[in-house]
């Protein structure tokens, strides 16, 4: 999984296990203790299992982590993803994220500053800026009514990486 910033440099990356597909679209794993890099910058070793939701043609990506992190979903918005091939799936980040958090269940629109400064710094055409922000609109009203996939159905994709070492 290869996200990227809107100009294509190297943003965040990582190998996931293919789970499966369903309604929603492919489900990735990864389990607990597994790394991530930020482009260039060592590997960052993460506690929690994690299960990604990569839906097709859709403006977004949804994490569901496991414990003991903080957040239960983060949700990135981005452009489309793509499969250059069978074994990879990239899109650009833009910055806006939506998350929820574990203990208080609070839904959250977060790093919009970025999100404003990039328009700029990368100049997002304005289909993208609107995309965007319906993207964010989206998953915050869907992830506060538990609407599949943001209800429950995840769980069952993250016990797959939860019950296996």
């Amino acid at each position: 999984m290869v996200y990227t910033k809107y100009d294509g440099s190297l943003h965040w990356h990582m190998r996931m296990r293919y789970l499966g597909e369903d309604e929603h679209g492919v489900w990735l794993g990864t389990p607990a203790r597994s790394s991530i890099r930020r482009g260039t910058e060592p590997p960052v070793v993460l506690e929690q299992a994690f299960v990604e939701l990569i839906p097709d043609g859709q403006w977004w990506t949804a994490t569901f982590n496991g414990e003991p992190a903080r957040t239960e979903i983060y949700c990135d918005i981005g452009t489309p993803p793509r499969w250059p091939s069978p074994g990879e799936v990239t899109m650009a980040d833009l910055d806006l994220d939506v998350v929820r958090v574990r203990a208080s269940r609070e839904v959250m629109l977060v790093d919009e500053d970025e999100f404003a400064e990039h328009q700029v710094r990368y100049g997002y055409p304005a289909e993208v800026i609107g995309k965007a922000q319906q993207a964010a609109a989206f998953l915050q009203q869907a992830i506060a009514d538990g609407i599949e996939p943001f209800g429950s159905r995840y769980l069952t994709w993250l016990d797959q990486v939860t019950a296996r070492p």
